[in-house]
């Protein structure tokens, strides 16, 4: 079946899913020549449908040179410069979806084959894309624009085109940073003045209004983090360096996180720690407090990105140029950070950060305070403490664990009476006489201390000991109630993104539970956690801050609730453990009327809050 003739079924003349189904090899390559060849210049009704079968074929078989030697690309430029030039063309039938899917053709069949890259650069993609990246239909084009150009960019042989064009990094910042904006306010804001278009595309017309709105979050987090990772590209070359680290740009890339749509994007820490990875990069990054705190942050946090922030705070702290800068921040952090062993691909990660520290003292003597220097070598002096504990008897790190159980339970029962500051003052003193190698009780002592530190009001000492309590745990990151602690104490200080991810991953931690005190209460998420998650999603929504700056309804963020104030039967207390030395030292429950009151359902509202406010937890194993 040729071109010419179409199936007694099919209503247009030369259908494309005809040719398709042809039999005779050559017959069928001629024909799918001639189609991609005639295509952008009939005006026909019905081109839609071609368009959107090459949409669906490309995304299913990325890989297949047929089409990619038959034309295609050419084809696909010259149905976005028709778009773009004849508006008339474009309103007609369904011609306005054309430019989406030829950009997205192009995207999808460079996304893994260079090969296919340099034949689309040779065909004279970039500019029609360009076109489209400038913002010359509407932000839906933009999204399927920087993800085709995001791919030829990362190809040594077709990025040299793509830097030819100078306008295209700049436009890559500029929507990086407007993005959510741009589509807040062209689309999410106002339901009435949403365009049928972009409502078909987003939900294939599966959706009401509410799947609309769920589905341009992700579309606008993929708008942000596609142009980040093509500006990423860039920032691979030093000589673009200077016009990517704009301090306008860079205070604002933190920020960039992509929401919970997109979690497994780098977003702007990627990028960061690609800027931070040149010398000629660092200077302006430590030049800007903000994200210093951001990169701490970051690099205490528990999710995927963590190693980025710590490779960018170890390179600044060891670059001379910026190490003045940034030590004071820099160097507690790391400290906080020096007891994990292993992260993701990172092996002996606690070894590295402790030679950078080591480092630190020798070179940076000028700019180091007498205090961070003192922290240092406590760090240091606890890596020669466990060399020595290598050697040590058995019985006398029995004694010296015996001992530091003494003093922890002494601990808890200052904790129990109210004594908050006597109780976190016997936890630091068990944690000098816990053995180095008793991981899982320092764990506990770290996460008990964290808790006072909360009650005391202290929210920064209560990160930095819950987040050596997690850097200790085995695996890392997932002790729970470090993970609610910290989750707590981040939102006192107002930091919801970091709040909301820990307190995420303390419920997946919760629900996954092995103590068995706890099986009642799997695949039940704790009221209290629920409202933290609950309030924190308000309060870092992707389109919060365009929502204020528009007035828009969920511009108020909300407080969810009294976080702190949930039923006993929520709160576990803290006795001490079993060691890693083998040891099977179990405590009882602290016993004493106050408690049985609580936990018989016998306490006053007044003293149900308070036994919340004196939460300490039982041993994990």
């Amino acid at each position: 079946m040729s071109m010419d003739k179409a199936s007694p079924d099919c209503p247009y003349p030369g259908c494309f899913f005809c040719v398709m189904k042809e039999a005779n090899p050559s017959k069928r390559r001629a024909s799918l020549l001639k189609f991609f060849r005639e295509l952008p210049s009939q005006d026909d009704d019905g081109q839609v449908l071609p368009i959107s079968g090459l949409w669906n074929t490309a995304m299913a078989h990325p890989n297949d040179p047929e089409f990619i030697e038959l034309g295609i690309f050419e084809c696909m430029t010259a149905l976005i410069w028709k778009g773009l030039k004849n508006r008339r063309w474009l309103s007609h039938d369904q011609n306005i979806y054309i430019p989406y899917y030829a950009a997205h053709i192009i995207g999808s069949y460079t996304m893994n084959m260079e090969e296919f890259a340099e034949r689309a650069v040779h065909a004279g993609v970039i500019p029609a894309l360009v076109e489209l990246l400038r913002g010359r239909l509407t932000w839906v084009e933009q999204r399927v624009a920087v993800r085709a150009l995001g791919h030829l960019a990362t190809y040594a042989n077709t990025f040299p085109s793509l830097a030819s064009h100078g306008e295209i990094l700049e436009l890559s910042m500029q929507l990086a940073m407007s993005s959510l904006e741009i589509v807040y306010t062209h689309f999410y804001q106002y339901v009435d003045r949403r365009l049928s278009y972009h409502c078909d595309l987003l939900t294939r017309g599966m959706g009401g209004v509410e799947m609309e709105s769920r589905k341009a979050e992700e579309w606008a987090s993929q708008l942000q983090c596609w142009s980040l990772q093509l500006i990423n590209c860039f920032a691979f070359k030093s000589e673009f360096l200077p016009t990517i680290c704009k301090q306008e740009f860079l205070v604002k890339l933190p920020g960039m996180w992509g929401g919970l749509v997109n979690e497994n994007s780098p977003a702007g820490i990627g990028l960061l720690r690609t800027i931070c990875h040149h010398k000629l990069g660092r200077g302006p990054v430590a030049s800007c407090p903000g994200i210093i705190d951001a990169l701490c942050n970051i690099a205490r946090s528990s999710d995927d990105w963590q190693y980025m922030a710590i490779d960018c705070l170890l390179w600044l702290l060891q670059d001379p140029t910026t190490c003045h800068k940034v030590i004071d921040k820099v160097v507690p952090t790391l400290i906080d950070l020096a007891e994990i062993t292993s992260l993701g691909d990172h092996k002996k990660l606690g070894d590295s950060i402790v030679n950078v520290l080591q480092e630190c003292i020798g070179t940076a003597q000028s700019s180091i305070s007498p205090h961070l220097k003192e922290e240092i070598e406590e760090v240091l002096a606890s890596r020669q403490r466990l060399k020595w504990e290598k050697n040590m008897p058995k019985e006398d790190l029995h004694i010296k664990h015996a001992a530091g159980l003494v003093v922890k339970l002494e601990g808890n029962s200052l904790f129990s009476s109210g004594d908050i500051s006597g109780a976190a003052s016997k936890y630091s003193e068990a944690l000098a006489l816990c053995p180095m190698r008793s991981k899982k009780e320092r764990v506990v002592l770290y996460s008990n201390r964290a808790q006072c530190h909360l009650l005391l009001q202290q929210p920064l000492a209560a990160i930095s000991d819950a987040t050596r309590a997690l850097s200790l745990h085995n695996p890392v990151n997932r002790h729970a109630r470090s993970l609610w602690r910290r989750a707590q104490a981040y939102d006192i200080l107002g930091l919801a993104k970091e709040s909301l991810l820990d307190a995420i991953l303390f419920i997946n931690e919760f629900s996954q539970s092995s103590d068995p005190d706890m099986p009642l209460r799997q695949n039940k998420v704790p009221e209290y956690a629920e409202r933290l998650v609950k309030k924190q999603m308000r309060a870092a929504w992707l389109f919060r801050e365009a929502a204020i700056k528009h007035g828009g309804v969920h511009g108020e963020g909300g407080d969810g609730g009294d976080v702190c104030g949930q039923d006993s039967d929520d709160s576990e207390w803290e006795t001490a453990s079993e060691s890693d030395m083998g040891n099977d030292v179990n405590d009882e429950l602290i016993d004493n009327d106050f408690e049985r009151k609580v936990r018989h359902g016998k306490a006053s509202k007044k003293e149900k809050k308070h036994a919340y406010n004196l939460q300490l937890t039982k041993d994990e194993e």
